[in-house]
């Protein structure tokens, strides 16, 4: 099972789309493919981690790089692991009215079944965005 990681910017460029629409297709795709993983998005960044097929997984990154709503995409790990870390798939979404807290809390219950550099990579990522 082939697991990615990746950063990426909200392209300013690129007309603004409601994230219900995205998630329907992304999770309608995801399940058809056998995708699970987890997005954190705070309407500026996105990390996310994809987990399945590798070749199922490879085209579903193909087509993030290509969806021009990103920019300033990044790999950050591309690794084979033995099993899903991540279960079903999840968004955990910020919106200025969530607690910073509670939204925390809830990502580190999201990755606790991570590896540790996913589990740190989120978390750290969280925490780095709540202090901007």
């Amino acid at each position: 099972m082939l697991q990615l990681v990746y950063v990426s910017s909200v392209n300013p460029a690129a007309a603004p789309v409601a994230p219900e629409p995205i998630l329907a297709v992304a999770r309608r795709l995801n399940a058809r493919d056998d995708i699970t993983g987890l997005l954190y998005s705070d309407g500026q960044r996105f990390l996310q981690a994809l987990e399945g097929p590798e070749e199922a997984v490879e085209a579903a990154f193909a087509r993030i790089q290509a969806d021009p709503r990103h920019r300033a995409i990044m790999l950050l790990s591309r690794r084979i692991t033995s099993r899903r870390e991540f279960g079903d798939r999840d968004m955990a979404h910020h919106t200025s009215a969530d607690d910073l807290d509670t939204f925390l809390h809830r990502i580190r219950a999201l990755v606790a079944r991570a590896s540790d550099d996913v589990r740190a990579t989120f978390e750290g990522f969280v925490e780095v965005r709540r202090a901007a």
